[in-house]
């Protein structure tokens, strides 16, 4: 174990602080003056100073360590002293026998207390402040002690004596020493020169790992106060040869330890404490860092140091701030709300931003910069009529103050929550009278007025020169342009004729507008500095003042730095310039995957993986993923997509509502339902649904998502009925809050269950209906799959129809042929191959390679997909035309191959199964 657990509850007295009130009696011993005993220098006397404040800040911690953890971290500080200081605590433990010897132990303890009653001392005597850290444990310890009964004394007494028990059962030597005291049935500790204890209470030993580093690894930055920076001016720190031969091989934490927070130590000695700027910029590369890897950065490790961080320097509010993104990242709504609301209590929102506050901002704070973080906290967390409330009085408290940059950036955040969340009505909120649509009326619909937020917020960033803003804002109207047609706000005077489609010209221009944001920075620096940026450029190369008297002795690690480093930016542009121009990437990839390229989607997705990796946050990271994923399965299978499935799940942590889990839910879906597997495909349907906030309006993709497939999998059980009814209520939640992409492929759907249940003529007003939304939105591979879907509509209200399904499957091959997946170019081969079967002037014996190639071609496609029915009807018209050709021999051929698919579709438990029951 690595420690003692501590039952929970008020502050009590425990053999670890009876243990460290010894450590502290020796290094403040009331009868000593100057250097007490057994110290020969102050610097030594120093040095068990700064291990007992480590040691008192962690007695609140759940785990305590134990005693020969103790002792192993007295022998790395101890120096010449180890021996000295080992032998004395565990004498002092030993002879604690009976609740006397407690109470003279306690009471000796108030003697070392200083205050107004302490008596005449000494100059340079050795008193411990009431106020200090150690005064307060101390304090603490004796009034633990004092509120004991006879009982808990008798208890604190065997767990001592079992507290030194389990330090002599786990040395592998060491020498019994027997005390006079007979009364003691304790086995007692005198030497521990021989130990070889590795288990280290991580927390406390974090100061000496820094030390035993120091010239192998850079330490980071703090501006301590005065108080403690006068406690580590004279420590001396010698280097142990076998504790860097041990330290070789440990691999470095992507954070930094707290040690390496506090200070850096030389060989020679001595301690250098960090800016201000230097903290500020640590903190900046850890901001970065918990938004690049999301919910797998560690929380508890990166908490602990910020709460150190805050009690060694509270004047950096900053921290808070750190909490509370580390809170939101974590998804800990509780405590990023109270982080939040401490970060603005105590720093007024004036640091910890990109932007640069106005010179005229008023002096009581920056109430609009908290709504603004507050609404975007809410909408994190899936709460969007919250977070438009907030957003909308911060709207109103920054026109108030005149804050046009923190305006402009709430009209961006409004912008992106009605883009992102299916807002039905935003009547009685954007209306009032501080709001941007109270000029146009509040009876446009949701989508116009997001129309008119974003022309406003672009407007106001070009007029603020926020460069950044601005490209976000280009990328926002391009994504609005991709899914909404614009109609016009205000109708009068004679109607015209509109041609209502969405131009995707203009969406590669709105998307081109995001690239001059990285050719701006390129010539010229960033105006969106802030405090501590430039020092992420020597962060993890950090050099000592030239006039620092702390040099190391080994100078052949500063060969390739130079010491203007400090004043030197680490790129001319910074990671969030990157991002954006990522993202333009990535938006350029949906489009193409909306528009229907499947090369085009898939050559964006890899520059972004190839160029802005490292820039990338989690997020999106795992979204480049998804979609060469996607792609994968659909051109190649999915013994492909799970092979690389599975290093994306080594990569990202799949965590609840994960990109990475919702993909291998819809492999699943997808694979199962190909195999015939429908009880796990609804059993994966059901997770997909959970996954799904309850919350109206948020999360509608993946609700979306979750509809389609379980009508999906109703129809593939031939439940039509009930298949139809689940795709209808679809449709109408896409029609109620306007997404239009959506709402084609579910009339699509429908079209094909109305088509699969024998009602062909009813299925054909959907399928015309999806085929008007795929022409108005551009969808031209969707709309090659509605066009294949009315061809076999027609197919199935007879042969007389045949040559017209035939031209709508030719005028479709292009597209589908170019673009389409291998389950999409089978279904056109079968429905080719069926219309010249049941065309009564076409002879298969004049020409039958004109149906067995397709048939072939969708056999082979089917089987990569495992898809059993299909398959199984490709085989099953190969064997009607080797029949007619015949051809025994390749007819009972490609019937004992339709056998198999049927049999592995109706008996799927009979069926290996790797990928499923992974």
């Amino acid at each position: 174990m690595a420690g003692v657990l501590k039952s929970p509850g008020a502050f009590a007295i425990t053999p670890h602080k009876v243990s460290v009130c010894i450590l502290v009696q020796i290094y403040a011993s009331p009868s000593q003056i100057s250097v007490p005993f057994p110290f020969s220098s102050v610097s030594q006397h120093n040095r068990l100073g700064l291990y007992l404040l480590a040691l008192t800040k962690s007695c609140d911690d759940i785990l305590e360590p134990k005693l020969e953890q103790l002792i192993s971290q007295l022998r790395e500080i101890g120096g010449l002293l180890d021996h000295w200081l080992t032998d004395h605590l565990t004498s002092r433990l030993s002879s604690l026998s009976s609740p006397d010897d407690l109470f003279n132990f306690f009471n000796d303890m108030r003697g070392i207390l200083g205050g107004p009653d302490s008596g005449v001392m000494e100059d340079d005597q050795v008193v411990l402040d009431l106020n200090s850290n150690l005064g307060i444990f101390l304090r603490r310890c004796i009034l633990a002690f004092n509120l004991l009964t006879f009982e808990g004394i008798c208890h604190l007494l065997t767990n001592i004596g079992i507290y030194c028990k389990e330090a002599i059962s786990s040395c592998s030597s060491y020498e019994l020493h027997r005390l006079d005291d007979s009364g003691n049935d304790l086995e007692s500790l005198s030497e521990y020169e021989n130990m070889d204890l590795n288990l280290v209470f991580k927390k406390i030993n974090e100061e000496m790992e820094a030390r035993k580093k120091a010239a192998e690894r850079i330490s980071f930055h703090l501006h301590l106060p005065k108080e403690l920076s006068t406690l580590v001016e004279d420590i001396e720190v010698f280097a142990d040869p076998k504790s860097e031969q041990n330290d070789k091989g440990r691999e470095s934490s992507s954070y930094a330890s707290f040690g390496d927070l506090l200070r850096d130590v030389d060989l020679n000695g001595g301690v250098f404490l960090r800016t201000n700027w230097q903290i500020q910029g640590y903190l900046s590369e850890q901001a970065d860092a918990i938004e690049k890897h999301g919910s797998s950065f560690t929380l508890n490790a990166f908490e602990l140091t910020l709460r150190q961080l805050q009690k060694l320097a509270p004047e950096l509010h900053r921290v808070h701030f750190l909490r509370y993104w580390n809170s939101l990242y974590h998804d800990d709504y509780f405590a990023a709300l109270e982080n939040l609301h401490r970060y603005f209590d105590y720093s007024a929102g004036t640091e910890g931003f990109d932007f640069v506050p106005l010179a005229g901002c008023n002096s009581f704070g920056r109430y609009e910069i908290a709504l603004l973080c507050l609404g975007m906290m809410h909408f994190h967390f899936g709460h969007p009529m919250q977070a438009l409330e907030v957003l909308t009085e911060a709207l109103r408290v920054s026109q108030q103050h005149s804050n046009d940059t923190c305006l402009a950036y709430t009209l961006a955040a409004i912008c992106n929550l009605l883009s992102e969340i299916g807002f039905s009505t935003t009547s009685g909120i954007l209306g009032s009278p501080f709001s941007p649509m109270t000029s146009v009326g509040t009876s446009l619909s949701v989508q116009q007025q997001l129309f008119v937020l974003l022309k406003g917020s672009l407007k106001r960033a070009e007029s603020l020169k926020l460069k950044q803003l601005i490209a976000a804002n280009h990328l926002a109207m391009a994504k609005f342009d991709l899914t909404h047609v614009q109609r016009p706000l205000l109708s009068f005077g004679p109607k015209t004729s509109i041609k209502l489609r969405t131009c995707p010209i203009t969406v590669c221009k709105e998307l081109r507008e995001g690239y001059h944001l990285i050719s701006e920075f390129c010539c010229e620096g960033s105006t969106m500095t802030t405090d501590g940026a430039f020092s992420t450029a020597w962060l993890k190369n950090l050099q000592k003042p030239m006039g620092s008297l702390v040099l190391s002795q080994d100078n052949s690690s500063r060969n390739n730095s130079s010491p203007f480093l400090f004043c030197t930016q680490p790129s001319s542009i910074p990671a969030s310039v990157l991002q954006l121009v990522g993202s333009s990437y990535l938006h350029r990839a949906t489009a193409w995957e909306i528009y229907g390229s499947a090369p085009l989607a898939r050559v964006n997705a890899l520059v972004y993986a190839t160029c802005f990796a490292d820039a990338s946050s989690s997020s999106d990271a795992a979204l480049v993923y998804v979609k060469l994923i996607q792609h994968l399965a659909v051109f190649k299978g999915y013994k492909e997509a799970f092979t690389a499935l599975r290093i994306a799940e080594e990569k990202f942590l799949c965590v609840s509502k994960s990109r990475i889990l919702i993909l291998k839910l819809q492999l699943l879906h997808e694979c199962a339902l190909h195999r015939g597997h429908l009880k796990l495909a609804q059993q994966v349907c059901d997770e997909l649904g959970v996954l799904a906030s309850s919350v109206t309006a948020v999360d509608m993709e993946l609700k979306i998502e979750a509809s389609l497939r379980h009508a999906r999998t109703l129809l593939a059980a031939k439940q039509f009925s009930q298949a139809a009814a689940v795709a209808h209520s679809l449709f109408c939640m896409c029609y109620k809050f306007n997404l239009q992409v959506e709402s084609a492929t579910v009339l699509l759907l429908l079209a094909e269950i109305h088509m699969k249940s024998g009602n062909a003529v009813v299925g054909l007003p959907y399928a015309l209906a999806s085929l008007s939304y795929c022409q108005s939105f551009n969808l031209d591979l969707l709309k090659a799959s509605a066009t294949l879907t009315l061809a076999e509509l027609w197919l199935s209200l007879g042969s007389n129809h045949t040559k017209a399904a035939l031209t709508l499957i030719h005028g479709a091959f292009p597209m589908i042929l170019g673009h389409g997946g291998l389950e999409l170019c089978a279904r056109a081969y079968i429905t080719e191959a069926k219309c010249y079967l049941l065309d009564p002037s076409f002879s298969v014996s004049d020409n039958p390679e004109v149906v067995l190639d397709p048939l072939r071609q969708a056999s082979d496609e089917l089987q990569a997909l495992e898809y059993h029915e299909l398959a199984a009807e490709a085989f099953y018209l190969m064997a009607i035309v080797f029949d007619k050709l015949g051809q025994p021999e390749k007819r009972e051929e490609a019937a004992a191959s339709f056998k198999n698919h049927i049999m592995a579709l109706e008996n799927p438990q009979d069926v290996e199964d790797p990928l499923l029951n992974a």
